[in-house]
């Protein structure tokens, strides 16, 4: 291969690589020119064919017109790299003048914001706060309160009990907490409420598995039993409004006696009847009664010289008649499209 020959060599070369475009064209171009089947490897293999005298000229120019390639594609591929750097650039670019995207804040649940308005009325009537563990003793959470071990409340279908813990269970009820609370005050009056959660073998339209009690203990000389409807529908009437609908009527709990149940007036029929209120127009809401005087004794107090009464009402039940929730488990499949209606309301 003569020198004129490395030179139009060179020539279709500088023009294949004019042709490249493109980072792929680049590429391909290099593969077609530089690689071990392109023309450059093949004219270095054919110098043993020239004459010796040629072989020194010919290794160097077709050396240094393989460099030239090489540094032209370089040059080209690092053009190309930067202009698409700067396309990009300018179509990713942030504009700092745009409004920033609001992020979505979440709100409190329903359920605590009944119970806090749950606790800050019985605050104001005059009830201090009191807790207790959710894992409870079978003695607290039955035998305290007056429930024998033959009672139904005890069957296994109806409470959750810890199979390698033998005696202790999940609680059915805040009461063992006013159970507690006496203990540490006895003998002197107490009035305390107990809100937490509890559990019971309970699923349908107004009842859940794990739900939420708020329960209210008063203590001490002299208390009777209409110390225990004033507190009732004071607590009512300012929870769900002065013109609220209430009934008070016998019931029966092993805890109290005599016991009472408070219904209010069902909120979504108006009192005409429905699946909620179950056709009654009423819904309860609490259950309530004179303490037992075992009950007391267990909290350390003399039956003979003190008194209490005490109440219960689930706080899921109390959102759903104030927010007019007409199915429970609605509070616990946290769908937003649910709870979203709540962010920004006042329990």
């Amino acid at each position: 291969m003569a020198g004129s020959s490395v030179e139009e060599l060179r020539e279709s070369a500088l023009a294949a690589l004019a042709a490249a475009t493109d980072l792929e064209g680049i590429q391909a171009a290099r593969t077609a020119w530089l690689g071990r089947k392109g023309p450059i490897v093949d004219a270095l293999r054919s110098i043993k064919d020239v004459a010796p005298e040629e072989r020194r000229s010919l290794g160097l120019a077709l050396n240094q017109l393989r460099d030239e390639i090489e540094a032209t594609l370089g040059e080209r591929e690092r053009r190309l790299e930067e202009e698409a750097m700067s396309l990009r650039l300018a179509q990713e670019r942030l504009d700092v003048t745009l409004p920033g995207r609001p992020r979505a804040v979440g709100g409190p649940h329903p359920l605590r914001m009944a119970e806090a308005e749950l606790v800050h009325v019985l605050r104001e009537i005059g009830f201090s706060v009191a807790q207790g563990p959710e894992v409870e003793s079978e003695h607290l959470n039955f035998e305290a309160l007056n429930i024998p071990a033959d009672h139904p409340a005890r069957e296994m279908q109806d409470t959750f009990y810890l199979s390698d813990l033998p005696g202790l269970l999940l609680r059915t009820h805040t009461s063992p907490v006013q159970v507690r609370a006496m203990r540490e005050h006895a003998p002197n009056p107490l009035r305390v409420i107990c809100p937490g959660r509890v559990y019971r073998r309970d699923d349908d339209v107004t009842h859940s598995p794990v739900f939420h009690q708020i329960e209210g203990l008063a203590v001490g000389e002299g208390i009777g039993m209409h110390h225990l409807k004033a507190t009732l529908y004071e607590f009512a009437r300012r929870l769900f409004g002065a013109d609220v609908r209430l009934r008070l009527r016998p019931s029966y709990f092993p805890f109290t006696e005599p016991s009472a149940e408070l219904d209010v007036g069902c909120p979504f029929c108006g009192g005409k009847g429905c699946r909620v209120c179950k056709g009654t127009g009423f819904i309860e809401v609490l259950g309530s009664g004179m303490v037992h005087p075992h009950v007391l004794r267990e909290g350390g107090y003399d039956p003979a010289r003190c008194t209490g009464f005490a109440f219960g009402l689930g706080i899921e039940r109390t959102a759903m008649l104030h927010y007019g929730i007409d199915d429970v488990r609605l509070l616990y499949t946290s769908d937003l499209r649910f709870l979203s209606q709540f962010q920004g309301s006042e329990a």
